[in-house]
């Protein structure tokens, strides 16, 4: 069967020369200059018939992949009723970042973020019985948060396009079966997309449960951080990433003393005044949890990852203390806070402020610091979390080598979620004892417009995008590289092209030069590129390899069969 040949004098396409002037990442500038997409607002695209076509390509992968699994396609409304998500706590939980709206009655309403809830309950209207399943259940649809910040084009927006499944089991073991078929699919798909990609334990954040990992690729545009080990192979996004407490030092410490240290509010001022490293002294953060304040301890040459704590602490709501926190609280000395003494204060502590390590602390007293003040004897922790900023060089927990930061795009979750939300809805079959089973869930999400922008950021070049075959817009992009007897060959080229099964993009704009038409082919990036010459009089053509830049010249029906052989 002929595949169609889109003519480039009738695709509606306009591509730019010069970068938009709001685009940070390679991806954003050169979807927008290659006419991929078109920006409507703030994290708000169109995408235009090349983008819709590669879009498309990602989706089919996906979809294929699913069904290979017997992952069974649905479609569920992208407005929601509030009350399912009521009934979890994510109404409130995903705070700002969920689109909320009322209908004419005043009804609550949202934009699906995800649709867990949703899922829920329509497994629990179909399936009442343990033979019923296991089932695995997905869609492809547009998603919606209401981002504080939507940047970065399509990485970043508020309406994004995701593939979202669930598995639905009578047993963990079940539950595990289904998170490990879901596991290689996303291996699967990745590999086909041509998308380099780390597997990450991850935290599960607002979607619950327990067994969580991510799919990271790679690139300096994402906004994720992650560390890996290059000699375990262990890798984790930072916000996972733990370390256990190390043994008490052996020995005595001298007693707690008090130093007066004027003008020292900062660590840095602290240890210039000592002429101390910033790793003895006990760096003291004061933060608000749902309105009760609470300290976080940590060792003087790291800083508090806010995310994690926010992670650890969750549901509950974290805010750093401003100025007029430490209003009627003379125990609260800004800048020179130590665990000794606080009253009423929660304390938290990382994992290597263990019993038995001494510190260079806040006395709690305008201008003055404490010497020796040694955990288990001067002060006790309440909690130990592990909440610090991860840095290259930490050693790795598995096996202690020097772990290694990367900046990646999350292009996949899997979370193993357990019973959280059937418990919410009560979702129980009935066994085969005749009596009801509560069931375990899994959820799995596919970014599938992010995976556009991951592929563009992984193998863009200089002169433009450079798609893998699997998901280019089209397998040759002919050109026609002068005036009639070349526009002939090329239109020619495209016919016999699309005969033998292959996508053409023709190039046959009648008063656009040469160059811009070069130009063009290289920013559409089209795996391949045949131009209709010099040599046109003689039927021969030039083949490029979009990736590579290498060049032949050969007849017409030689390059047909070479393309479409693959």
């Amino acid at each position: 069967m002929a595949a169609q040949v889109q003519r480039m004098s009738r695709l509606m396409v306009k591509t730019l020369r010069d970068d938009p002037a709001d685009a940070e990442t390679l991806s954003h500038k050169l979807l927008v200059r290659a006419g991929y997409v078109r920006r409507n607002a703030a994290g708000i695209w169109s995408w235009l018939p090349l983008g819709k076509r590669v879009l498309e390509n990602v989706a089919r992968v996906v979809r294929e992949e699913m069904d290979a699994i017997g992952g069974q396609e649905v479609l569920l409304p992208a407005v929601l009723p509030k009350e399912p998500y009521e009934a979890t706590g994510r109404w409130e939980e995903y705070g700002a970042e969920l689109f909320r709206l009322k209908d004419r009655k005043g009804a609550d309403y949202l934009l699906g973020p995800t649709h867990e809830e949703i899922f829920t309950l329509l497994v629990k209207d179909q399936c009442t019985s343990y033979k019923d399943l296991p089932v695995i259940l997905y869609q492809i649809q547009s998603k919606y948060r209401d981002e504080a910040r939507p940047r970065s084009g399509i990485l970043r927006s508020r309406e994004f396009l995701m593939k979202d499944s669930y598995s639905f089991d009578t047993s963990d073991e079940g539950l595990a079966q289904a998170y490990a078929l879901h596991r290689e699919a996303y291996i699967r798909i990745f590999r086909r997309l041509g998308l380099e990609h780390h597997i990450v334990s991850a935290v599960s954040g607002a979607m619950g449960g327990s067994a969580s990992e991510e799919f990271l690729a790679p690139a300096a545009a994402g906004e994720d951080t992650f560390v890996h080990c290059p000699s375990c192979g262990y890798a984790a996004n930072t916000e996972a990433v733990t370390f256990t407490a190390g043994a008490a030092p052996a020995g005595e410490h001298p007693p707690l003393e008090t130093l007066d240290t004027p003008d020292t509010p900062t660590i840095e001022t602290l240890a210039q005044f000592l002429d101390v490293a910033a790793s003895a002294t006990l760096k003291n953060l004061l933060v608000k949890v749902d309105g009760e304040i609470i300290a976080v301890g940590v060792p003087g040459d790291r800083e508090v990852d806010l995310g994690k704590l926010a992670n650890h602490l969750a549901p509950s709501e974290v805010e750093l203390v401003t100025a007029e926190d430490f209003t009627g609280r003379p125990d609260l000395v800004r800048g020179y806070v130590g665990p000794q003494g606080l009253e009423k204060v929660r304390y938290l502590a990382d994992p290597r402020i263990t019993a038995g390590t001494a510190w260079i602390t806040g006395a709690n007293r305008e201008g003055v610091h404490a010497r020796n003040v040694v955990a288990g004897r001067d002060f006790e922790v309440d909690e130990y979390v592990d909440v610090v900023v991860v840095e290259d060089g930490d050693p790795c927990p598995t096996c202690g080598t020097a772990l290694q930061l990367g900046r990646a795009i999350e292009i996949g979750h899997i979370f193993q979620l357990g019973r959280k939300y059937a418990d919410a809805f009560q979702l129980d079959v009935l066994g085969s004892n005749g009596k009801p089973e509560r069931v375990t869930m899994g959820s799995y999400g596919i970014g599938v417009s992010r995976a556009v922008a991951a592929l563009a950021e992984q193998t863009a070049d200089d002169s433009g995008l450079c798609w893998p075959r699997e998901i280019a817009p089209a397998d040759v992009h002919v050109v026609a590289a002068g005036k009639a007897l070349q526009t002939e060959l090329a239109l020619q080229a495209a016919d016999q092209l699309a005969a033998a099964g292959l996508r053409v993009l023709v190039d046959e704009r009648a008063g656009v030069s040469p160059g811009v038409k070069f130009t063009d082919a290289e920013l559409i990036g089209v795996p391949k590129i045949l131009v209709a010459g010099r040599r046109a009089a003689e039927g021969v053509v030039e083949l490029k390899d979009r990736r590579t830049g290498e060049r032949e010249e050969l007849p017409l029906s030689e390059a047909v069969t070479r393309l479409a052989a693959g």
